[in-house]
Formats: structure tokens, C-alpha cells, sequence
């Protein structure tokens, strides 16, 4: 497809922007000017902003920042695609905040793996929880 000049996505509102943004990498890799042009279904201000972004981001890092902004990262272990999760997350930009999380869980995990030393009852109670509302969901 290196000479592939135009791209048309129709329903381009149900794609991730990452999915999008992959897409229309897919055309004007030769010599020619290029175009991708995005269909939505939707009218929503929602859809118009996610939208805006692919139109005036082309880092790929930012865009999926935009998307779980604006989408939210849908259930971690479940099959829901979008929407707010019960679990609070950084942002993809928070790299050293993620980096001394890691490694402190990794400690955690290290030292005490079932969770059973009394410094540790409060996460063993919310992992429990949280595993509990996984299995539920998932049935």
C-alpha cells in the first residue's frame, strides 16, 4: 500500500484514536499528498472531540492518552470497552510515579506474596475485593 493515497473510515467514532491514528499511517508513505478521511455515525460532542484530537495530534502516545481520557479504559478483566473504572489510574505520562509503584509492589510481592503479615491486611482486603468483583462480573 506504499502508494495509497486515500483512506476513507466509515463509523471512525467506534475506533480507539490509537486504532485510527494506525490507520491513517497506512496512507501517503509514497510521494503523493495524501488523505484519510473519518465517517462518524455519531453527532455527539463526545465522538466530534475524540475526533478533533486525530485531526491535531500525530504523536501516537498522546492520542492514547487523549482516548483514555475522553473514553476512560473500559473494565481491566472484564469485556466492557470503555467507560470509568473502579480502579484509579495514572496517566501514561506519570512514568516515574508507575516506575516506584512497580517496584514497590514487586517488594510487597517479594517479602510477603500472600498478602499475610498484618502491615499488609488492608491491601489483602482491597485485592479481595477487588478479585471477588472480577469473578462476579465475569460470570
Amino acid at each position: 500500500m506504499a502508494n495509497a493515497t486515500v483512506m476513507l473510515i466509515e463509523g471512525a467514532d467506534r475506533f480507539g484514536l490509537a486504532q485510527l491514528h494506525q490507520f491513517r499511517g497506512r496512507v501517503g508513505r509514497g510521494e503523493h499528498k495524501s488523505y484519510c478521511i473519518l465517517l462518524s455515525d455519531s453527532p455527539s460532542e463526545g465522538a466530534r472531540e475524540r475526533l478533533a484530537a486525530l485531526e491535531n495530534i500525530h504523536d501516537g502516545f498522546q492520542l492514547a492518552e487523549v482516548d483514555l481520557e475522553l473514553r476512560g479504559p473500559g473494565d481491566f478483566f472484564g469485556t466492557r470497552q470503555s467507560g470509568l473504572p473502579n480502579l484509579r489510574m495514572a496517566q501514561l505520562s506519570d512514568r516515574k510515579l508507575l516506575e516506584t509503584a512497580r517496584e514497590k509492589a514487586a517488594k510487597v510481592k517479594e517479602s510477603d506474596p500472600e498478602l499475610s503479615a498484618p502491615e499488609h491486611a488492608g491491601l489483602a482486603a482491597q485485592v479481595s475485593r477487588f478479585m471477588d468483583q472480577v469473578s462476579s462480573e465475569a460470570s
